[in-house]
């Protein structure tokens, strides 16, 4: 088959690079124009165009997919079949109907569940054990086609939403090429979603990430893991901003003294610290503090922070605001 491959981010390379390995006919990759990243700002190429321009694919990057000009592009292409994955663009009706076999996409959850923009952070965020990969027919609805293959991916108990991403990166780059083989044989059997079973994963936002010590630890605990990357989960600490990278949830403190360690403390204080942790009471339970990131400052292990930071029982953290 001809296949226009349309992605944009790190999630997508992996699906391409299959491709590209199980000798399939790439004719051209769709991505987002080239943005200013970093302090430089300095313009960047996205990862799948990277990619594509290291084995001589041709790159087709427009403003907006949907005008005339750019239809009229992709029909030139005279593809079999659209890939996509993470392209970040809204496909028109013409565009889905275009190939011979339509569109299909590569969504990172185990579909009708988490249709939406972040289907890896809100798997991590809600405490699922177990998430997937779905090929899934693309129609105009978001994320509603019918799923025509699927594979699990578990999420262990320590996983972040960014090692869940290259476990389900790599899923997908295997299931894609078994996916559009059997669709070139026609040995596929589309299934309809249940609308009823459905959940939305919404964009995330950047208010998101300021901690509300009044929430239980294993629900805080699981929202730190989901925001990893962005915005990230943090505090305010002596009247700056302290980013949690890396923290656990405990029953209870670590087997001190009742002098040492605060009971019935209010939620966001620090009740114990050691050498190369501290903990904080939520509404339930307490956390065990073991990577940090102060405000203007690099990430660092606990031990470290407590060098510069005195640390004590009774101090307090706040909301960010």
């Amino acid at each position: 088959m001809n296949i226009v491959f349309m992605g944009t981010p790190d999630f997508a390379v992996g699906a391409l690079q299959a491709l590209i390995d199980a000798e399939h006919r790439i004719t051209a990759v769709v991505t987002q124009p080239d943005k200013p990243k970093g302090r430089g700002k300095e313009v960047q190429m996205t990862p799948v165009k990277e990619c594509a321009l290291k084995h001589d694919i041709p790159v087709f990057q427009p403003v907006k997919i949907k005008e005339p000009e750019a239809v009229e592009i992709l029909k030139g292409y005279e593809a079999d079949i659209f890939v996509v994955a993470a392209f970040g663009q809204i496909l028109s009706e013409e565009i889905l109907k275009m190939p011979r076999y339509g569109c299909v996409n590569i969504h990172a959850s185990l579909l009708p569940k988490y249709r939406g923009a972040g289907p890896i952070q809100w798997a991590v965020i809600d405490g699922e054990k177990i998430t997937g990969v779905t090929i899934m027919q693309m129609d105009k609805g978001l994320d509603t086609g019918d799923m025509l293959f699927k594979t699990e991916v578990e999420i262990a108990p320590r996983e972040t939403a960014d090692t869940l991403h290259d476990k389900l990166a790599a899923a997908g780059a295997k299931l894609i090429v078994e996916a559009l083989s059997k669709i070139e044989a026609g040995e596929v059997t589309p299934v309809r979603q249940d609308d009823a079973e459905s959940s939305y994963a919404k964009m995330l936002k950047k208010s998101m990430g300021k901690i509300d010590w009044c929430m239980e630890a294993g629900k805080l605990d699981c929202l730190i893991r989901g925001l990893i990357s962005w915005p990230g989960a943090s505090t305010v600490y002596r009247g700056k901003t302290l980013k949690i990278w890396e923290e656990e949830v405990v029953a209870d403190g670590p087997g001190r003294s009742g002098e040492d360690f605060m009971r019935n403390a209010a939620p966001g204080t620090v009740v114990g610290v050691e050498r190369d942790a501290f903990y904080v009471q939520t509404g339930d339970g307490v956390l065990r503090i073991l990577s940090v990131q102060p405000e203007g400052k690099k990430r660092m292990a606990v031990k470290d922070f407590l060098l510069g930071y005195q640390v004590k029982p009774g101090d307090m953290f706040e909301k960010c605001e």
